[in-house]
C-alpha cells in the first residue's frame, strides 16, 4: 500500500507542479503534513541541498529521495517513476497536438498564463526555503489548514547569521570575485558542506 501510496503522491506532483523542480515544493510541503511519518518540512531544506548537489533534475532526485526514505531502492524507483509519468504522457500528447495548433492564439494564451503561474509557485517555494534556511523561522502545514503558519524557534535570534554570512560570501564569490566566478557549483556545495560540518 506504500507504494502504490508513494507512486499517487509522486504522480500528483508531477503533474501539478509546472515550472520545474523548485515547484515541487510547496507539494512537498503539503505531503509532509499528510504523510508525517514520511519526512518533515523542516527536512525539506535538506532535500533540496542534498538534490542540488547530486546530478539530474532537482524535482527526480527530490522524488528519488523520498521514496527511499519511505520504502528503500524500490520506493526510490515507484517515487521516481511517478514523478515523471505525467510529464510523459503531457508531452506526448503536447508533441501531437501542438504540430496540428502550433498557431492556435488559444495554445498561446495558455502558455502566457503558464508563465506566470509557475513562476509564482518557483517564488513561494524560495521564500520558504529562505525562511527555513536564513532565518529561525520554521515554515508548517498544518493538516487540513488552508495557510501555512511560521514558528520562530525558542532562545534564537530572527536571523540565522551564519546562513546569511555563508549566503553573501558565496554570492560574491560566485558573481563577483573573478578567480571564483567560473569555478563549477560543485566546488562551492563541497566547501559549504565542509564550512557546515566545522561551524556546525
Amino acid at each position: 500500500m506504500t507504494y502504490l501510496l508513494l507512486f499517487y503522491e509522486f504522480f500528483k506532483t508531477g503533474l501539478f507542479a509546472v515550472g520545474g523542480g523548485m515547484a515541487t515544493l510547496p507539494f512537498l510541503y503539503d505531503m509532509s503534513a499528510r504523510h508525517p511519518d514520511w519526512f518533515s518540512a523542516s527536512q525539506i531544506a535538506d532535500m533540496v541541498a542534498v538534490s542540488e548537489s547530486t546530478p539530474g533534475p532537482i524535482g527526480i532526485n527530490m522524488a528519488t529521495y523520498v521514496g527511499f526514505t519511505v520504502g528503500g531502492v524500490p520506493g526510490a524507483v515507484i517515487a521516481t517513476l511517478g514523478e515523471v509519468t505525467p510529464s510523459i504522457i503531457v508531452i506526448l500528447i503536447v508533441a501531437a497536438m501542438l504540430k496540428k495548433f502550433r498557431d492556435s492564439r488559444l495554445v498561446a494564451n495558455a502558455f502566457y498564463g503558464l508563465r506566470p503561474a509557475s513562476t509564482g509557485l518557483i517564488g513561494a517555494a524560495c521564500v520558504t526555503v529562505v525562511l527555513e534556511v536564513l532565518t529561525s523561522i520554521t515554515v508548517q502545514s498544518p493538516s487540513g489548514s488552508l495557510l501555512n503558519t511560521f514558528q520562530l524557534a525558542q532562545g534564537t535570534g530572527l536571523l540565522n547569521v551564519r546562513g546569511l554570512l555563508l549566503a553573501a560570501v558565496l554570492l560574491v564569490l560566485t558573481n563577483w570575485v573573478k578567480p571564483t566566478k567560473n569555478l563549477h557549483p560543485i566546488v562551492f556545495i563541497m566547501l559549504s558542506a565542509l564550512v557546515g560540518i566545522i561551524v556546525k
